[in-house]
């Protein structure tokens, strides 16, 4: 599924804020992709995590990637793997810098649970097309896990 996959690569730029309690970089989200990578390149604090309600600071750590569960392996994994909700926030003083690489299947790639994970609690997630799921990624809005909302079964 990954092999042939594709990749794209994002460079971030969040300048300082003076009301940087007051304004977001990025809104709340999820990825899209399988995995993404990221790197704080200046080791500025700015990214926050969603754990139970609550937003949670990553510290930067020097030349260390984080690895993000993107929507796709949430689907494939038949949700035991939870794609990771972040956003992130403004520094009063600083400029930050970030990179982040997102690690897509190939284009023939049927994304959907693997079915020997669907045996204990039913298949919990639609099966599309790449094309089909890429069609809900253009249209979706950068907000929560948008994407994954229209691919849950009822």
């Amino acid at each position: 599924m990954f092999e042939n996959g594709r990749q794209a690569v994002r460079m971030n730029y969040y300048p300082a804020c003076v009301n940087g309690n007051n304004a977001m970089g990025i809104t709340p989200h999820t990825d899209a992709a399988g995995l993404t990578q990221l790197l704080q390149a200046n080791e500025v604090q700015g990214l926050e995590i969603n754990k139970n309600g609550k937003w949670i600071p990553v510290t930067p750590i020097p030349a260390a990637f984080i690895v993000n569960i993107g929507d796709i392996i949430e689907v494939m994994s038949n949700g035991e793997y939870r794609s990771i909700e972040h956003r992130t926030v403004l520094d009063q003083e600083n400029e930050r810098f970030s990179i982040a690489a997102f690690h897509f299947p190939n284009v023939n790639a049927v994304i959907g649970p693997l079915q020997h994970l669907v045996k204990k609690n039913g298949e919990l997630y639609k099966t599309l097309s790449n094309d089909e799921f890429f069609g809900l990624f253009q249209k979706a809005k950068l907000e929560g896990k948008s994407i994954l909302y229209h691919m849950k079964l009822e």
